[in-house]
């Protein structure tokens, strides 16, 4: 494994994102198998294992509290808060500092720490962000020593600069995969020179960089990839980065055909680790051997200029004008 800074620490350039180990939105992953998925992240070299408190309703973030209490290595956790639709503190009124202060201490709970690595707005609203309290709050509760560092998951380039604006942001989760390649001209220089570590969501576009899937696959009803296929649900970005599945297949296979190797997976997240301004990419997994095929991408040579410049033909042409949804 490969390691990159973020504020001073080594953190794993292919980490873990573990919204499937809540069993929901994704299927379901018992209990022993997500210990075992993150057994073997830790023990390939791992060590940032990214999460929120609605995957599963606290499932995730306490399976991971489970782990983590007993690792024998630093481990460091990301977690995100503003999304719990749950009384006393449904949306919208997730934003005043006693909302998310009492988000912060459940994660602190379910995650078994005193203090929270990471603390991430979990794709608020844009307005929130404009009016700026919630940046006020994450800073009181990190002075407080609940949370060592804060950031933002956004949705959109907007919502990044509007981040970028507050100096002690520590880190932006992006969506970013060959399917949403733009991001880098919107602000991954400006990252750069704030010292704001970029996280990549979403990188196989939910699946369909894998290349596994065909016109005929289907999902399970409480599968994202089928209740928000269209943006039912939440933004359509999430799910299958805003590409409508028949497309994205063609497409998948059209980027297959540029990439080099066998693995379409593996060199769609080198494709995303070849971005000098990304700190870590966050793949998810529900199988053992998803997380050996994604930490062995940090072994893998950088993709030639010849084939970035391809691909970012392909994206110009005929990917971009297929996204849908606010990006």
């Amino acid at each position: 494994m490969n390691y990159r800074k973020f504020k001073g620490e080594n953190i794993a350039e292919v980490g873990l994102g573990t919204w499937q180990l809540g069993s929901a939105d994704w299927g379901n992953v018992d209990h022993e198998k997500a210990l075992e998925i993150l057994e073997t992240y830790v023990a390939a070299g791992g060590n940032f294992i990214d999460t929120a408190d609605v995957y599963g309703m606290g499932v995730s973030e306490q399976v991971i509290g489970e782990f983590t209490s007993s690792a024998s290595t630093p481990l460091y956790v990301a977690t995100k808060l503003g999304r719990r639709h749950d009384a006393p503190n449904g949306w919208p009124q997730n934003f005043t500092y006693d909302a998310m202060r009492q988000q912060v201490e459940d994660s602190l709970k379910n995650l078994q720490t005193d203090q929270l690595f990471l603390e991430q707005l979990h794709c608020i609203p844009t307005e929130e962000l404009k009016k700026g309290d919630v940046f006020d709050h994450l800073r009181r509760l990190k002075e407080e020593g609940l949370i060592r560092h804060f950031g933002v998951s956004v949705e959109t380039a907007e919502e990044a600069a509007i981040c970028l604006t507050h100096p002690d942001v520590a880190s932006l989760q992006i969506i970013f995969n060959l399917f949403r390649q733009h991001l880098a001209d919107e602000f991954f220089g400006q990252a750069m020179e704030q010292d704001v570590a970029l996280i990549a969501r979403v990188p196989l576009a939910s699946g369909l960089l894998t290349g596994k899937f065909t016109h005929a696959t289907t999902f399970a009803e409480n599968d994202h990839r089928r209740f928000n296929a269209n943006g039912e649900m939440f933004n359509v970005g999430e799910t299958f980065s805003g590409i409508q599945f028949d497309e994205g297949i063609d497409l998948a296979e059209e980027i297959r055909e540029i990439l080099p190797g066998e693995n379409l997976a593996q060199q769609a997240i080198r494709w995303i680790l070849d971005h000098p301004a990304i700190t870590t990419v966050i793949p998810g997994a529900s199988r053992t051997e998803q997380v050996r095929n994604n930490v062995a991408v940090s072994q893998l040579d950088s993709l030639d200029e010849s084939t970035h410049h391809r691909l970012r033909d392909l994206y110009d042409k005929k990917i971009k004008p297929l996204i849908r949804g606010d990006y």
